[in-house]
């Protein structure tokens, strides 16, 4: 889920978590509906907030325990939870330490060991490599892959970090104002753009930009050789080909530019 600052990210996910009044309408997470199962709702979900919401002076174990408690496990049970997952997102050596002498990178670790200590179906991660340096972040990347692939739980990534998401998400929601202005499956959504190619030639290839336009391509010089198009609704590639062949020019490389992600948002903006 991304958008711009004050787009409303964090208000949908407080709401959904019934941490905001719902001042009319409703929405339901996992089937269950947010304002008569708001309870139900917290038992299956799992929430990693951006903002710190650990109690410094408990240890990472006690913390992780409290919070396996009050999402319903029994204590034995999230004792037992509270060492698993402090040893599976790299805090095993560190549980008996008091948070508030955790590092940055640590406290992150610890609010995503409580946030997955109940096992549950939907986690929410906001902003969960925020502030990281690059050692932490590849860390932190890595563990969202590892629980996307196990299938045991869906996830839903909030970060302005575009390259978090492009890493992570198969699917992006934009948000601006409040308001859904974009949702699309990242592959898909790459794949049905081709209008937009890039070529790489070899030899003499001067004023082939100016013969591309002429045949319909809207042409940029993108380095020596490379060539940036946008061609028109119709257009067969064979053409360009063809171009080539006759001007006895070597065309090293031709293939489709994919969006990026940014390209994806910064249209969404628009």
């Amino acid at each position: 889920m991304l958008g711009p600052n004050g787009a409303g990210k964090s208000t949908l996910i407080q709401t959904l978590l019934g941490f905001c009044p719902v001042s009319s309408g409703t929405a339901r997470v996992l089937g269950r509906d947010i304002c008569r199962e708001a309870m139900a709702v917290r038992a299956l979900v799992g929430y990693m907030p951006e903002n710190d919401a650990l109690i410094a002076n408990m240890t990472a174990v006690s913390f992780v325990r409290m919070m396996g408690e009050l999402s319903g496990l029994p204590s034995e049970a999230a004792l037992e939870r509270a060492h698993e997952v402090l040893f599976y997102v790299g805090l095993g050596e560190a549980r008996y330490r008091k948070l508030g002498e955790y590092s940055l990178g640590m406290k992150q670790l610890a609010k995503l060991a409580q946030a997955i200590v109940h096992g549950p179906k939907l986690l929410i991660l906001d902003e969960p490599s925020n502030g990281l340096d690059p050692p932490a972040r590849q860390r932190m990347i890595r563990l969202i892959h590892e629980m996307k692939e196990s299938g045991e739980m869906h996830l839903l990534l909030c970060s302005h970090l575009l390259r978090d998401v492009e890493e992570t998400c198969e699917e992006v929601l934009i948000l601006k104002k409040g308001t859904i202005v974009h949702h699309a499956n990242l592959e898909e959504e790459r794949r049905a753009n081709k209008r937009f190619v890039e070529i790489e030639t070899s030899g003499n290839d001067q004023g082939l930009c100016d013969e591309l336009e002429r045949i319909g391509c809207e042409c940029a010089t993108a380095g020596p050789g490379r060539y940036k198009m946008t061609l028109p609704a119709g257009f067969e590639l064979k053409e360009i080909y063809r171009l080539a062949a006759g001007r006895d020019l070597q065309l090293r490389r031709l293939n489709y530019r994919r969006d990026t992600l940014e390209d994806i948002f910064l249209k969404a903006m628009e």
